[in-house]
Formats: structure tokens, sequence, C-alpha cells
């Protein structure tokens, strides 16, 4: 097919790749060597001894290239019949006509002809300094048995930056066609693994002079067959050599720093070195001491052991966690990453993963594409992309084809302007096209950026608001160990004068302060809160990829759970996106209709065949030329079956016309026609066009849309589609009013409508229209679309989704609206909302125009009852988003176009769609349906809200374990004439890793059920704590304190261990023998038997304790006020799996825990009272709950403004006293502690670190201060600390009252 393109002007040229590769370094050199070859005769010089012309016509592949070219003073020469037409002034000699503007002038008589060349950045390089490699890359251009011409390093010079120079000296489009060993038209061979032979670089450059122009090449039909099956070792060689693209996986951590991130926490490294000093001390006191005659060896060092393994333990399990999450992120990112794109391979357009797309490939470009790989543009229409993501350039870049610049290179009149790179990264912004692609992976432009952005994992806002919260309760727990080390001190410093124990027994006691102190820091710090929202979103979004959610932005899965308000669109979330044409009008005067009630009888409805076989040779053509030509969707494969691809609404007017029109191969349909314009579809004039040059030398306008918006762009009419010869006429009023309720009849049977219009113009661009500023060449899309020719009507049918109808009602009972914006008419987006249940009875229904001109007040007025937006605009759903949002909703959106980007970023949770949606959508959503269906927005509903739910109900367990374990420490040892707690350091690690582990992994993995949808979503600035929450806490804790420390003050007595110790004979001896001081027995049997009896009242007392944790559990797994605990328990493998560990761990503690634990072992009746006395906490929760939330409310409000006055006052005291030990404390720790620890850490990264050498450069990975010049950027999340110094300011926890 003929297109117009910029020829080179008729000179002799006498030259080889190597001289244009090695370009004369003074210009005037080089005119006169122009000059004297210009001087020959007429003939000679109308003669090319090497020809570069670019093609006149593109294969049925390619999009044919821009038919537009700057000539030297900007003009563009077009090769119809020889002649070049100048914008400007229009001079025409058939003979030899040729455009200037005083800087090109010929004389036919003497054939003098003097070239300005145009220059361009490295115009003057020779090859060898255009692809010099710079010295951080020479190892890219060194490839061993490359059977490719070019190296990477070779290839990346095109984009290195941007360079023609570099384009040149590879020989061009052609160049790297022959030196990658593909082809612009039929692409790579689906069969290619190992290649034999190899081309040189002279070779590929060299062939540039000799490539056959892509028209002359054979047009690969549509039909062939393109093999499914897996060819092992497929592109082996162009994997070798050029990589494949994938950028290499982010450097996982490995399990062992996780162990060390886990355990570089202050408090534990606190607690390991006072555990080792104990351990030592106890060893000490058991070897090198006398044994005691009556107690034996000393067991002490027991503890210090018994602690430092639980430490071990507690790292292991955290360690390990963290290392199931990583991989659990890891495989999501990568999930999040892969997308299929359009290719050409063995002359068949093909889709394959974005991963698959190798060098030498030729890949389809369309407005909204992302770019993934780095390339040459072979042709196209109006390509502009946008490279501010990879270029930092704002301004929207026009490409030109590679073959064009390439004859503008040999022509010498090529300048700075001229780009046909594609670069990595980049989005198309409007045009269509094909690609070679010259760089993947970690070669392409984009892939070098990313290497050094591998971003660690987000922090989502409610892992921010629950890391605050864990400082608050942090602070409070250790205020209080630092009060209870106070205190504790104070009463062992009292006691030494009359202490007759050991140095070593003294110190040890004194150990055992400072650790049970240290140990209530380790339990009162929640280290687990933002671990339970990591588990909890890891677990969720696995689930949600098994639902078609692709989650890339974890604080969407938050986000969306409190969503208010759903704006979607229609085609293809609500509708199946399975497009057919079933009704339509040729004319104005022919109806035609397939299996539908279209409700005239006045009419006469003819059939498909009746109604295009009344279709004369013209009329075919026409419509052929509508739908064919106008449209971006082609031929190719999906799963192995022959379809089409593209745009539904495009590809079933395809079918329509392959199965009534008669239409073959679409690449058939276009090969013959010489596109001159095209118009890409915009979404705000709601339709797309193309000029054609037809064989008589008239360009025809052809224009698709929506049919209302076209009806008003018509006002001529073809009125006759039988004659050969169409009978045009004035569109009158009449036909027009019966044109209009032809389409509202089809728009009230849910059908889309698309109108076809089409005008002729005798030249192009017309003399009466404006053109755009940067191409002349190019018309304005409306101007010309006016006083059109209204050609006919189609009615598209989009049935609805199974169960939309049911999704949608769903959404209204969770509270959620659901909004319907769409760009089709009122009367088609009503009646699909009607049948999906969207309009309600006090529903508002608008289009876009009249909505966007609403005033702030009206809106805000309309907009809680606005239920469908017709007729819109993205700039319409953006203004929608933005009103929203400032109304205080929590607003997620539906898109599938370029534009729609602005409304998916503005809007909380973005969905784009995974099968229709633009890779620019994509990036700018947070999650992509990978079904493009309405359901799938409700279960990632489900799903958030299943993740509040989960951190609430842990947030909920590990308070009330914190406030029970505190005080119950505290308390009794206190309390203890020994100063012991009832809670040993052991004990209390296993009670901090039952809180901050076990209870958080069965806890976050509750699926969701469909009832978690019959609640309001919660409003943005409702509290961590409800008041519900609050009343359960707050009445278990009472319930727990007061169990336990009845059991430890009276226990003993209630259960008669005093009788039970004492026999008849030996009650008479402890009258004799009693102390005076201590008023106890000295019976040294009886004394045993009171020990024993006091040991095992201590683990009963512990025992009772974490049972009442594993009841509570149960009772956490609710959080209203319903009594059934036990809903789902049975599908939660984890939640059963966890609490069988707890509860099995539990007994092994009781019976051989022994000295580690501090614990004895207690009989069946023992076990019984503990089983007693922590069941009924189920009970007690019943009992909770029966309390109305109103007077909870009523009682905590009042309690914590009485809290407040009394602890402001406290807190201003405190904050004068220790602010100087605080100062005083930062200065040590900047000039002490701080130093000891960067070196400490430096240590250990340089014994960790593995050096990698390759091509004789090492490659380390240091710190800032040792790398200087070379700092990787690593992933170390980093491990939950205890603060030292926290903020003196009120706890974030807020307590909701009744209104």
């Amino acid at each position: 097919m003929a297109t117009d393109q910029l020829l080179a002007p008729p000179a002799t040229l006498h030259t080889s790749v190597g001289s244009l590769n090695h370009p004369p370094h003074d210009r005037s050199d080089m005119l006169q060597s122009h000059h004297h070859e210009s001087t020959n005769s007429e003939s000679e010089t109308l003669t090319l001894t090497t020809t570069y012309s670019e093609p006149c016509s593109s294969s049925a592949l390619l999009s044919p290239s821009s038919p537009t070219a700057k000539s030297f003073g900007g003009d563009t020469l077009r090769c119809r019949a020889d002649s070049f037409n100048s914008v400007v002034e229009s001079s025409r000699s058939r003979a030899d006509s040729f455009n200037s503007r005083a800087e090109t002038a010929r004389s036919r008589a003497n054939s003098d002809l003097t070239t300005l060349r145009s220059r361009f950045e490295g115009d003057d390089l020779t090859t060898e300094e255009a692809l010099r490699p710079d010295r951080n890359d020479e190892k890219d251009f060194q490839v061993d048995d490359n059977p490719f011409a070019f190296s990477p390093g070779q290839l990346n010079k095109n984009l290195n930056p941007k360079s023609l120079a570099a384009f040149r000296a590879l020989g061009g489009i052609y160049g790297l066609e022959r030196g990658l060993r593909t082809d612009l038209i039929a692409g790579l061979s689906v069969d290619e693994t190992t290649l034999d032979g190899k081309v040189s670089f002279q070779e590929a450059t060299e062939s540039a002079n000799s490539q056959k122009p892509l028209e002359s090449r054979r047009i690969i039909a549509q039909d062939v067959i393109v093999t499914d099956r897996e060819v092992k070792g497929q592109y082996h060689d162009r994997k070798r050599v050029f990589k494949d693209n994938r950028l290499p996986a982010k450097k996982p951590i490995s399990i062992w720093r996780l162990f060390w991130n886990a355990y570089n926490d202050r408090v534990l490294l606190i607690l390991t070195a006072a555990a080792a000093i104990s351990l030592a001390l106890g060893i000490y006191e058991a070897v090198g001491q006398p044994p005691d005659p009556q107690g034996g060896a000393s067991l002490d060092w027991v503890e210090g052991l018994a602690i430092i393994v639980a430490i071990v333990v507690v790292v292991l399990v955290t360690g390990l966690n963290d290392y199931r999450r990583e991989r659990q992120f890891s495989a999501l990112n990568a999930r999040k990453d892969d997308r299929q794109v359009k290719a050409i391979r063995s002359g068949k357009s093909v889709l394959i993963s974005v991963y698959d797309v190798t060098v030498g490939d030729i890949l389809h470009l369309e407005s909204g594409d992302s770019i993934p790989a780095d390339g040459v543009l072979v042709g196209g229409h109006g390509i502009r992309c946008d490279e501010s993501s990879a270029t930092g350039e704002s301004d929207a870049m026009k490409k030109t084809g590679g073959p064009e610049v390439w004859q503008r290179l040999v022509d010498g009149t090529a300048t700075s302007k001229l780009d046909p790179f594609i670069i990595s990264g980049s989005k198309v912004l409007e045009g269509v096209g094909t690609y070679l692609v010259t760089s993947v992976g970690v070669n392409s432009s984009f892939g070098k950026i990313m290497m050094g952005l591998q971003a660690e994992n987000e922090e989502t806002p409610l892992q921010v608001k629950l890391a605050r919260m864990a400082n608050w309760i942090g602070y409070l727990g250790t205020s209080a160990a630092g009060l209870l080390f106070f205190i504790l001190t104070i009463r062992f410093l009292a006691g030494l004068p009359g202490n007759t124990d050991s140095p070593a027994k003294r110190g040890q006691s004194f150990l055992d302060i400072l650790i049970v102190a240290i140990t209530i820091i380790v339990v009162a710090v929640p280290e687990g809160l933002p671990v339970a929202v990591t588990l909890a979103l890891s677990f969720a979004t696995k689930k949600m990829f098994k639902e078609n959610n692709l989650v890339r932005h974890l604080r969407a899965c938050e986000t969306m759970g409190n969503a208010t308000t759903i704006c979607s669109d229609k085609t293809g979330t609500l509708t199946q996106n399975k497009m057919t044409v079933v009704a339509g009008l040729l004319g104005t005067k022919v109806n035609f209709a397939r299996d539908i009630d279209l409700d005239d009888e006045d009419k006469t409805v003819l059939t498909f065949a009746a109604a295009f076989g009344r279709l004369s040779s013209t009329a075919r053509n026409l419509l052929l030329q509508s739908v064919a030509i106008n449209s971006t969707a082609f031929e190719g494969e999906e799963d192995g079956k022959a379809t089409y691809i593209g745009s539904k609404t495009e590809t079933a007017l395809l079918t329509l016309a392959k199965e009534h029109l008669g239409m073959g191969p679409v690449a058939e349909e276009r090969a013959g026609v010489e596109i001159v314009q095209l118009f890409p579809f915009d979404s705000d004039r709601k339709c797309m066009g193309v000029v054609i040059r037809l064989a008589s030398g008239v360009y025809r306008l052809l224009v698709k849309g929506a049919a209302e918006i076209m009806l008003d762009k018509a006002t001529l009419e073809v009125t006759d589609v039988s004659a050969e010869t169409l009978d045009i006429d004035e569109l009158s009023e009449a036909s027009r009013i019966k044109a209009s309720a032809n389409i509202d009849d089809f728009a009230t049977q849910s059908l889309r409508t698309i109108a076809m219009l089409y005008k002729d113009f005798q030249q192009w661009p017309p003399n009466e229209v404006q053109t755009l500023e940067d191409d002349k060449h190019m018309a304005r899309f409306e101007d010309v679309c006016r006083e059109m020719i209204f050609l006919g009507v189609v009615g598209i049918q989009d049935p609805l989704r199974d169960g939309v109808s049911r999704a949608v009602q769903q959404c209204q009972d969770a509270g959620i609206v659901v909004r319907m914006v769409t760009g089709d008419n009122i009367t088609t987006a009503s009646a699909i909302a009607k049948q999906c249940g969207i309009i309600t009875e006090k529903g508002r229904i608008m289009e876009g125009p009249s909505f966007r001109q609403l005033s702030d007040e009206d809106m805000n007025r309309i907009l809680p009852d606005l239920q469908v937006l017709a007729r819109s605009s993205p700039e319409d759903k953006r203004i929608l988003v933005t009103k929203l949002k400032q109304l205080g909703e929590t607003v997620a959106v539906t898109g599938d176009g370029t534009n729609d980007g602005p409304a998916l970023k503005m809007a909380d949770v973005g969905f784009s769609m995974g099968l229709a949606g633009t890779e620019v959508a994509k990036e700018a959503s947070a999650i992509i349906l990978l079904d493009d269906n309405f359901s799938s927005i409700v279960k990632a509903v489900m799903w958030g809200r299943s993740v509040n739910d989960a951190v609430a109900k842990f947030l909920q367990f590990q308070i009330t374990v914190n406030i029970t374990a505190v005080i119950l420490a505290f308390v009794s040892a206190v309390a203890s004439k020994e100063m012991h707690s009832v809670l040993s350091a052991v004990q209390l690690l296993w009670v901090n890793l039952i809180m901050d582990t076990f209870a958080a992994l069965a806890l976050a993995t509750d699926p969701p059920t469909e009832k978690i949808l019959n609640r309001k979503p919660t409003p943005k600035r409702a509290p961590l704590i409800t008041t519900n929450m609050w009343k359960m806490i707050i009445g278990q804790a009472i319930y727990q304190l007061l169990v336990t420390l009845v059991l430890y003050f009276v226990g003993y007595d209630i259960l008669g261990y005093d009788t039970k110790c004492l026999s008849q004979n030996q009650r008479s001896r402890c009258q004799t023998l009693l102390d005076p001081q201590l008023g106890t027995c000295l019976d040294d049997e009886s004394h045993k038997c009171t020990d024993l009896m006091h040991k095992q009242l201590n683990t009963m007392v512990f025992n009772t304790f974490v049972w009442m944790q594993i009841f509570n559990e149960f009772n956490n797994r609710r959080l209203d006020n319903k009594f059934n605990i036990f809903e789902g328990v049975l599908r939660n493998y984890f939640f059963i799996g966890i609490n069988c560990i707890m509860v099995g761990g539990q007994i092994m503690i009781i019976f051989v825990g022994g000295a580690a634990f501090d614990v004895k072992r207690i009989d069946g009746t023992q076990w019984v009272v503990c089983i007693l006395c922590a069941l009924p906490c189920l009970l007690w929760a019943v009992v909770i709950r029966c309390i109305p939330d109103s007077y909870a409310a009523l009682v905590f409000g009042t309690t914590a403004k009485i809290w407040l006055w009394f602890a402001r006052p406290v807190i201003k005291v405190l904050r004068v006293i220790f602010s100087p030990v605080a100062k005083g404390f930062r200065v040590l720790s900047n000039s002490v502690f701080a130093p000891t620890w960067r070196f400490s850490k430096r240590t250990v990264s340089k014994l960790s670190k593995k050096k990698v050498e390759g091509d004789g450069e090492a490659h380390t990975s240091a710190t800032d201060e040792e790398a200087g010049t070379n700092v990787e950027m690593r992933t170390t999340p980093n491990a939950p600390q205890t603060s030292v110094e926290l903020p003196m300011q009120p706890p974030p926890i807020t307590l909701t009252t009744p209104t």
C-alpha cells in the first residue's frame, strides 16, 4: 500500500556504510564532495548508486509508519509520482519538482546540487566513537561465542543517552534487523532455539544497503498456524547473550539475618546479659561453694540457662515467621509484575508474558501501553510517549519510524528532533505501531534504574497506628517494670544488714530482681502488633489472588474493608464484555435484528442475511472500510485458538464483517489501503477515526463512535445502500428523529450503540481546517469531523455477568453505595443499572456534561443520591472521586483506560481491569481485577474487613494479656517475702511467645464469611480500640486478675494445703518447734511439704493464667456482642493447629518443665482446679457482651477523664525530675553506646559479607562510610525495638461514646 513518506532527493550517492559511519569532520569537505558528484549528466544525477528509500507501503502486520516527515526546512516530502509537496508554497513539476526553503537549490539544466546537510548531536562521531564503551560498562561489550552482530553494550549505546550517531553506526533499523537475526515483518520464529553460524558487525551494517523495503516483502497471512507447544530451549542463544526480560530478584534476606534481626532488640540483649551473669553466678555457687547439707547442690544456674534457651526459642520462632512472610511477599511481587504483551512471532500476532520478551522481538504499541523493553520504532501512526518516568522529560515525545530516520540519515537531512527510540518504562499516550526490541531486563534503561531501587515493603497506615500504640503500651509496661525494680531494690538494700547468705547468693538474688523487671518489659512491649498486621495482610493477599484480586499496594487491603462507595465501570465489570452485534440500522431506512425484540411493530425489521444481502458492492466496501480499517483490533491467538485481539467493541464489529460482509483476514483487508492519518479513540469525544487515500486520489475520513454524538455530527445520509452509486441526501429532521428513536430503542434493550460516519475530501489536509502545531500535514479532528455522512448504527449486546445483581445487593447491605460511571448514553446506562439493582427509589441519574457544570453547593447536595453518571469522561470520574472524598467518603474506583489513571490514583482504592485495562491504568491502581468482575470487588471488601478484624481481635487479646501479666507479676513480686514474682522469667517468656506469635497466627487467619458484609463500614476516624473492645479487655482482665490473685494469696487456705502437710503427731511437734518470728513450723519434714505445696500452688497460678489466655482466644474470635464464638472454627486449620501447639506445650511444661520453668508437677485434682478456674472466662464473656455498649462507654469515659485529671500533673512532675536524667542518658548513648553499636554492626556485616568476583571487577556491599562510591541498597526490616525514651503524650486510644 502506498503511503506518503520522505524520500531522498534525486541525488547521486557513491557511498558505503563505512563512509556513513565515518562522516567527514569538515562540513565544507562534505559539501564539496556532494557538489562534485552533482556535476554529472542528468541521467547519472537521477540514479542512486546506493538506494535507501523509505517504503511507501507497509505490511499487513505493521501499522504503516507516519506519513509525515520534516524536510530540510521542516516541510514534508511525499512520494506521490516523484513529487514533493510544500506547505508554504506549492509548486509542482511532474518531471522533477522539488520543494525548498532557500536551503537547497537545484537546476535541471546544469544538474547543479547544493545540499546543506542537517546536523544532530554526535553527527561528527565515527563508528568507533559512537559505540565506544563507558568504563563501567565494558563487560557488556564482551560476549563469548556471540552469534549476533552486536553485543548488549553496543545496543545500549542507542539510549545512553539517545544517540542517532549510535543508531547510524549500527546500520539503522535494517542493520539491527540483520544483526539481531530477526524479521521486521514476521518477527522471531517460535521454533528458534540455538542459532547456527554468526553474523559479523560489518555484514550487518552493510546489509542496510541491500535490505528489501518493507512494502516489497511478502505479506504474512493471518491464518498461519503458530505452534502452541512448548519448545525446549526456545531462544537459547538470545537469552544467553542478551538475558531475559526479568530483573534479578532482590537478594532475599537470609534466615540467619532474620534470626539476628529478631534478636537485635535492646530488651532481649539486656535480658541475655542478665541471664548470662545469673548462669555464671549459679555455676559458681554450684561448683565453687560447698553444697547445702539439707538442700543439696544449688540449682540456681538452671534459671539462667532456661532464660537463655527461652530467648533462643523466641528468636527462632520470630525469625522463621519473618522468613515465611518474606517469601510470601516475594511471590506476590513476582505475580504483580507479570503481564501480557502483544508480539509478532512467525508472522502471527500472539499474547506473551512480559517475561518472555527477548531481543529481536517485534512488539505492538497501542495507546495506554507501558513499554516493557527498549527498542526502535519500526512503523506506526501518531506515536507519542510519556518518558517522564524514564528520562524526566515531561513533554510528550513524538516518535518517528526507524526506516524514515535511516533514510534521513542517508539523505543528510536528519536533525536531533528525530526520535525513533522506544524507552522501557515509558507510556504510550497515543498512536499505534510496532517496534523492534533491542534491550531487555538488566540491560534495558528502565532495568538499570530499577536495579538500584528495589525498595523494601511498604508500611501500611494501620501498621503505623499500631506501632504508635505499641510504643505507648511499651512505655506503660516499662514504667511498671521500673517501679517494680525500684521497690524491690529498696527492699533488697534494706535487708542486706541481716542477710547471712554468701556474696554469690546475694548477687543472684539481685539478678533475680533485675531479670523479673526486664522480663516484664519483654511481656509488656507488644512487638506482635505490627507483626499481626503483616501476617493478616500476607494471608489475605494470598487468598485474594486466588479470588482474582491481585494486590499491588498492601494499604489497599485494609482500606478496602472500610470503603463506603464504589464507582464502577459498566463494560466488562458489570457486564461480561462478550459483545455481539444483535441489531442495527443501515442509513435510516433499513433495520435489522437477530433474536431481539425491538418492541416496535410498525417497523420492518430484516434478518441479518436479508439486510446485508441488499448491499451493493460500493456500500459493502464502505462498511468494510469503516469496520476493518478504522480499527485497532487484529487477528491473533488466545489459548491456541484464532481470535480477534483488542477492544471488545471492535472485535464484535470485525466478527460481524467476517460473518456477513465477506471479510477475509484483517491483514489482507488493510494491506491495500494507504492510511494518511489516524485519530485514536478518545474517551472525551467518544469516537475514533482514520483517513485513507483511495485509488482515485480522494481522501476518505471514516469515523465511528457513540451513536447519539455521531448523529449530531451528521448532516447527510446514505439513502439507498443497494445502489452501486450511493445516493447521498440531506439528513432531514424526520430521518434524524427516526434514527434517534432507533438508537433509543436499542439503548432501552441495554445495547451499546455505535454509529458510523464518513466524508470524502479532495486533498488532505483540507485548506479550510487548522493543522497540528508540530505537524502541518495533520488536521485537527474537531475541524474535519463535521457535516459528515450518516452510514448506519449497530446495537451491541453485552449481557450482565452472573451474580452481579447479588453482589450489588451485598454491597448495599454492607452500607456501600454502588455508583455506575459509564460512557454509554443515559438510556442504556439506566437500563443496565436497573437490571443490576444499582438504582434505588431516591437515586439520581445524570450525564457527564451536566454533572461537570454543577456548582460546588449543587454537587454536594446531589452527590449523596447520584447513582448513575452516563456519558461521562475520565475527567468527570476524577471530579466525582474528588468530591466524594471531600464529603468524607472512602472511595473505590474501577478503570481500564489510560485516561482513568488520575481517578484511580485519586481514589482511596483503585481497581484496574486485568483483561481489558491498559498498562497505565494498572500501574495507577492499587488492586488489579484479574477477571474484570464486579463480584471480585465484593471479595476484596470481605478480605479487607477480615484484615481489620484480625488486627482488632489480636489487639483485644494482647492488651488483655499485657494488663493481666504485668499487674500479676508486679503485685506478686512486691507481696512476696522472697521478692519473687509468681510468674518466673521463663514463664513470662512463654506467655510472650503465646501473645506475639501464636495468637497472631491463629487470629490473623480466620477467613471471612458473607456475614461480615452485614455491618456498616468503619469510619475513617474511628478509634483502633472501640468501646466494645474496651469492654471485653477490661472485663476479662478483671476476671483473670481476680482468680489468679485469689489463688496466689488465699489458695493455700482454700485448698487446705496447711492441713495436708501436718499429721496428728506433727501438729503437736510444731507447737514446740514454732518459729517465734516467722510463725512457721521448724519441723524439717513439714517444712519440705509446705515448700512443695507453695511451689505447686504457684504452678497452678501459672497454669490457670495460661489456660485463661487459651480460652480467651476463642472469646476474641468475635468482636460484636453475639455469643457464637465457635462459628467457622473448624474451617480455620491454622487456628486449630496453633491451639494444639499451645495446649501441648503447656502440658509438657507442667509435666517436664521442672526447674527450668520453676514449676512442680501437679496431680489430677489440681489440673481440674486449674481448668475449672480458667473455663468460666468463656461464660464471663457472655455476661460482658450482655452489657450495653452505651453504659460501658459512659463508665469508661468518666474513668478516663478522672485518670487524666490526676495523671497530667504527675506526668509534668516526672518530666521535670527525669529530664536531666534523660539528657545525660542521651549524651552517654551518643558518646559510648552508639559508636559501640555501629562498630559491632560493621563487624557483623563484614563477617557475613560474600565477595563476588567477575570480569576482573569485585562487587562489595559495604556501609556508607566504607563504600563511598558504590552503596548497595538492601532491604533490612527493622526488628521490633523497645524505645528507651518515649514521647510524653496521651496514647492514641479513643473511646467512642453514644450519640
